[in-house]
């Protein structure tokens, strides 16, 4: 089988779903599965439905339009605000999307109308991560104006924390978002069915015994493909940790010095690694780099150790038995290096299921 791949296993993400899905009913809260990551695959999408997703949330119009085409059936959002240039598909493939600004919903009015369309808009609300949203004081204007458009349905608000500024959800800002939803009702003489607390980052927040009020969504990526928190990287219990790998080929396996010789400079992508061996060791190279994966990313099985990489290249050092040329090796992933690998056209995608 060719390398480099990603090797998915569909039984082991719907476990992973089914399990948070059920931990979190407990708390009131359904789960939208998050396919950005799995770029449109079928398999993954619909291992998140058999899992128990109520539906489907990626930040790509292309990748919901690839799910529908593949004959995905589930309710699904656009989880990043649309371009201008993509309202009218937007609203031809999405049932709902996140939305922040008047203008781009406006023209998403307009899209639902030449569509002969409904679609339903989520308020994105600024928490503090200063990522997307509407500042907290705008609110209530800007559920008024969004009420008033033709085609428009106002389906409920949303936050995202742990994205950019790495603010955690906590108590204090989800009671804020829960009590936003009760003000813009008690406005607008509304009721919004979807208070939307966050992602992945929120899991610890929600399993902590606090009251999570009004919260009654979380989208879910990549807790469930990878079984671990984003906040501290830690594994989920009860969880799969290897739904998803990486596997690698060697290309090169030589006893080189550890320490590189010459007149020193930057490398194709910044600073050399430091180095800290001395002496002669085992170097190999696998067939993978920064073109293909982030790096800094994987996980390496035991006894192996990352040294560096350039843009096609990984080279590893073995503290046992060498690597032969034409070995596989087996690596774990981050959602950085995940997001970089599925993206590549370079690593294929193999699906198995052992369950």
């Amino acid at each position: 089988m060719s390398a480099p791949r990603l090797e998915i296993d569909p039984g082991k993400i719907e476990h992973n779903a089914r399990v948070l899905v059920e931990r979190l009913a407990g708390h009131g809260i359904s789960v939208t599965g998050v396919t950005k990551a799995g770029l449109g695959s079928a398999d993954i999408a619909n291992a998140l439905l058999r899992g128990g997703a109520c539906g489907l949330g990626d930040s790509r119009v292309a990748n919901i339009e690839s799910m529908r085409g593949a004959g995905v059936i589930a309710p699904m959002t656009l989880i990043r605000s649309p371009m201008l240039s993509e309202v009218d598909r937007t609203v031809r493939a999405a049932d709902t999307s996140f939305n922040t600004e008047l203008v781009v919903v406006t023209a998403l009015s307009a899209a639902a109308g030449r569509a002969g369309r409904l679609h339903e808009v989520v308020l994105m609300v600024e928490l503090g991560d200063l990522r997307e949203g509407i500042m907290p004081h705008d609110l209530e204007d800007m559920a008024r104006a969004v009420l008033r458009l033709p085609g428009i349905a106002l389906a409920g608000i949303g936050a995202n924390l742990a994205c950019h500024g790495g603010v955690a959800p906590d108590a204090s800002n989800m009671a804020e978002l829960s009590t936003l939803a009760d003000s813009v009702e008690r406005a607008l003489g509304i009721h919004l069915a979807l208070v939307s607390g966050g992602n992945s980052a929120n899991l610890d927040w929600a399993s902590s015994g606090t009251d999570t009020g009004r919260i009654n969504d979380l989208r879910l990526g990549e807790a469930i493909l990878l079984g671990c928190e984003p906040l501290y990287r830690k594994a989920i219990r009860g969880l799969h940790q290897d739904a998803i790998t990486l596997v690698a080929e060697v290309i090169e396996s030589k006893v080189k010095p550890a320490r590189p010789w010459g007149t020193m400079a930057q490398t194709a992508f910044g600073p050399a690694p430091a180095v800290t061996q001395s002496g002669d060791i085992s170097r190999a190279i696998l067939a993978v780099g920064h073109q293909d994966v982030d790096p800094a990313g994987l996980q390496a099985p035991d006894g192996i150790a990352i040294l560096g990489a350039s843009g096609d290249h990984l080279i590893v050092h073995s503290a046992d038995a060498p690597p032969a040329v034409g070995d596989e090796l087996r690596f774990g992933l981050n959602y950085s290096a995940l997001v970089r690998a599925m993206t590549s056209p370079f690593v294929r995608k193999v699906h198995s299921d052992h369950g």
